[in-house]
């Protein structure tokens, strides 16, 4: 289907080698990565694996969006936002994705009012990109860190 103004496409391609435990190459236009099934659900653990690019995939849309809410708020930051998000699945079978947390360390300029902060800690979440495509099917959470100054 050719892109259009109100369509973005955006692409992958993967090469995989063996069986259920083989390994593959992922590329995309800003990604070069070895993927593998994570040695935790036992795989052999090379490269990432397709819950480690899922969590990145929902931490860098969350963290833009916030970024871009704080902007538009005006809310001045004294430091960069730093974010730590976590995927969790449960074992199953079968196994299924059941939560994303994301917290976010925010650091506010003086006088920056914090609880606008953490409203917009909150909204990011719901108008992440991803979060609306995992909403229904993913507990998603947002434990943010206001800190001033």
């Amino acid at each position: 289907m050719p892109e259009t103004e109100a369509e973005h496409t955006f692409e992958v391609d993967l090469q995989w080698r063996g069986g259920r435990l083989g390994t593959g190459s992922l590329r995309g236009a800003g990604l070069q990565t070895g993927v593998s099934v994570p040695a935790a659900i036992g795989g052999p653990g090379s490269g990432s694996n397709p819950e480690e690019l899922l969590a990145g995939a929902a931490a860098v849309c969350y963290a833009i969006t916030l970024a871009a809410l704080l902007e538009r708020m005006r809310l001045p930051l004294a430091a960069d936002i730093t974010l730590h998000s976590q995927l969790s699945v449960e074992a199953g079978p079968p196994l299924r994705v059941v939560r994303v947390v994301h917290r976010p360390t925010i650091r506010l300029a003086p006088g920056a009012d914090v609880e606008r902060a953490r409203r917009a800690a909150v909204q990011a979440e719901e108008y992440c990109l991803v979060s609306k495509a995992l909403r229904g099917n993913v507990e998603l959470l947002v434990e943010p860190e206001i800190l001033v100054g």
